[in-house]
């Protein structure tokens, strides 16, 4: 099954971006050659860039305070486990002290660094990185593996309380949707959204076999989903089938 998400707000959809960010970030340090490496760089300014707005920072930590007050309502609930919901609470709090602990915004150590500094104002340059521009970062390219990966760690470990946060946010969101079984009728379903609820997220599970990508659109209000037909050169059409899913709405 593919994984399709919508977020409904600007914050949630920051949220992803970071997760995709620090999740190719992950990957790429973990392999050795000098490619994955420069890529692995530029992933942490590109999350450099997503993490300098200003608020970002603040909405993170009430997020995690907000989860907190909410966890710690289900205290009086006796079907409620409570060494899990002590240990989803402990990981709030940590996440919390990590960010608060760190001063300015995530990476913000990083733009002290004038050799990764000069590298981050060539990397938007079509070869702006080339031996010729900057010599001693392909001097740095043909380091060991092992040194350039201890490197990019310590770097990326600047970045690792704004990760732990937005994982454990998007983790806890995820699981307060209920997957229910849709059909769209000739390719297009639009559903009304219950009133009093605020929904954050939606996730649409569908059967790759079908060759169909979903078009998503929404409000508090209402969600539509239309199924496309597309594939790489050729014009999109639209599915004209009826065609079942698995959407999921997380609040």
């Amino acid at each position: 099954m593919i994984l399709y998400e919508y977020p409904f707000n600007e914050r949630i959809r920051t949220y992803l971006r970071l997760e995709h960010l620090f999740r190719r970030l992950g990957v790429l340090i973990a392999r050795e050659h000098p490619l994955d490496h420069h890529f692995a760089l530029t992933t942490i300014f590109e999350v450099m860039d997503v993490a300098a707005r200003a608020d970002l920072k603040s909405d993170v930590m009430k997020d995690l305070e907000k989860q907190r007050l909410l966890l710690d309502g289900y205290r009086s609930n006796p079907s409620i486990s409570l060494d899990a919901l002590d240990s989803v609470v402990h990981q709030l709090d940590a996440c919390f002290a990590a960010l608060n602990a760190q001063a300015g915004k995530a990476g913000q150590s990083l733009t002290e660094n004038e050799w990764l500094m000069a590298i981050r104002s060539r990397v938007g340059i079509p070869g702006g990185t080339c031996g010729f521009d900057l010599p001693a970062y392909a001097a740095w390219q043909h380091r060991p593996p092992a040194e350039r990966q201890q490197a990019l760690t310590a770097w990326a470990s600047t970045l690792a309380p704004l990760a732990e946060a937005v994982f454990l946010l998007l983790q806890l969101l995820r699981d307060s949707g209920v997957p229910q079984k849709m059909v769209a009728e000739r390719g297009q379903l639009q559903q009304t959204l219950p009133q009093g609820r605020s929904f954050q997220l939606l996730r649409l599970r569908i059967d790759p076999a079908l060759e169909v990508i979903p078009e998503i659109s929404g409000n508090r209000l209402m969600v539509s989903v239309r199924l496309m037909r597309e594939q790489p050169g050729e014009h999109a059409t639209a599915c004209t089938q009826d065609t079942s899913f698995e959407l999921t709405l997380c609040a």
